[in-house]
């Protein structure tokens, strides 16, 4: 599903577009990837590695700490889905490793609490205290099943390679990773004043840090958990950096099972799928109406900005009942996205084309109308270079996009003066 929220008083373009990614769990991630790459395929003039401003939430995250350090959607694709990337190879493994450091901790504690409970149970027959110990006994409970420093592990790895960096004040454009301190309540933007000294790789680390899932992640002595607790993309981020186009994507929206036309067989009532299913749906609703609440508000407070936002559809089942942690299931999940992606900007092409033409954009038709058009075309073979090369690519690459920067100001000069 496309979004669009025209501005109402739309001034003069600069052609500043901001980027808003939210989370959904690896397989939100791997949408998120598909839609990104038929935005590139699909919009010529967007430059996703040279946006204005970069927001990740939770996973999406991931993708924009990727592209802010230059990593193109064939190269995170090349990276995450096929494995065929000649960079530190991308073990999917590392999401699900159990936090045993943790269960160990949380055991030492059994004997003292233990001695607790017998202790009143002993003095104080009448069981006044019992309630007492049994919330105590819930400090044995885990904070989180995974471990997740094996995921800051890899990114660090990936962020400190081939000309790339950690460390938010040196990339070329503006990156915020949004996380909430568990202790307060708040949100908290890593990469914005006072955090942009926390290395991106454990300011995402604690963005996606979902609460049950994932340990909190300690920071200066603050405890982060999933920045989607506060809100769900954080597209006032990106609002507030003087944009002219925000493109925001959300993976997760609520399943509307009386449009879909198929159901996993012995599934015609989302209730029949027990718990999970029903927590999924609860989640899903309660992130996309707080977004909605998001765009209406920031349709009063900016004005002068268009608005794109890429979802799912209502009755997509693909992307409901596929398992979050799937990860044999990224690349069916990649191409689906690119492809519904496709067919939404095909379907509201006559809308979008205007609002897009107005920063110096346009659709391509011929990828549009293609199709046989995959999230794979273009990418070509994958070359293996040294870190050296990897360098030199990258100069050159800035050369490329001065000059067609230039030759884009050109043309708009002779535009006007005609």
């Amino acid at each position: 599903m496309l979004l669009l929220q025209s501005a109402r008083k739309p001034p003069k373009s600069q052609g500043r577009i901001g980027l808003a990614i939210a989370g959904g769990g690896p397989i939100g991630g791997m949408y998120e990837l598909g839609a990104l790459r038929a935005l590139d395929q699909a919009i010529e003039g967007l430059d996703l590695t040279r946006l204005e401003v970069y927001v990740g939430v939770s996973s999406g995250a991931f993708l924009a700490a990727g592209l802010a350090n230059r990593m193109s959607t064939g190269d995170m694709y090349r990276l995450f889905i096929t494995g065929d990337s000649h960079e530190v190879r991308f073990r999917p493994e590392i999401f699900l490793q159990p936090a045993f450091l943790e269960y160990l901790q949380r055991a030492a504690n059994l004997p003292r609490l233990a001695y607790e409970w017998w202790r009143d149970i002993l003095t104080d027959p009448t069981g006044s205290h019992l309630s007492d110990v049994v919330g105590r006994l819930g400090g044995l409970i885990p904070t989180g099943i995974f471990n997740n420093a094996e995921i800051e592990r890899y990114l660090r790895s990936v962020f400190s390679s081939r000309g790339r960096s950690n460390d938010f004040r040196e990339l070329e454009r503006p990156l915020y990773v949004v996380a909430v301190d568990l202790d307060n309540g708040k949100a908290v933007r890593f990469g914005g004043p006072g955090w942009e000294d926390v290395p991106i790789s454990r300011a995402v680390q604690a963005s996606a840090a979902l609460p049950g899932l994932y340990p909190p992640v300690d920071i200066r002595g603050h405890h982060f958990v999933d920045g989607a607790l506060r809100r769900t993309m954080h597209a006032s981020v990106v609002l507030d950096h003087g944009v002219d186009l925000m493109l925001g994507i959300n993976p997760l929206v609520p399943f509307n099972a009386s449009r879909a036309h198929s159901h996993p067989e012995g599934l015609d009532k989302l209730a029949e799928g027990g718990l999970p299913v029903v927590l999924s749906q609860t989640f899903r609703t309660l992130l996309q109406s707080r977004m909605q609440v998001g765009l209406a508000k920031y349709a009063q407070q900016y004005p002068t900005v268009d608005q794109m936002v890429l979802e799912p559809n209502e009755d997509d089942g693909e992307m409901f009942f596929t398992n979050i942690f799937s990860y044999s299931s990224r690349q069916r999940v990649c191409e689906h996205a690119f492809r519904s992606t496709l067919a939404d900007l095909r379907k509201q092409r006559a809308v979008l084309g205007p609002m897009l033409e107005r920063h110096g954009l346009r659709l391509r038709d011929e990828v549009l109308d293609d199709p046989d058009r995959s999230v794979e075309k273009g990418l070509g073979k994958s070359h293996r270079s040294t870190e050296t090369t990897a360098r030199l690519h990258r100069a050159l690459d800035d050369v490329d996009a001065l000059i067609a920067k230039r030759r884009t100001r050109h043309r708009r000069t002779n535009t006007r003066r005609r």
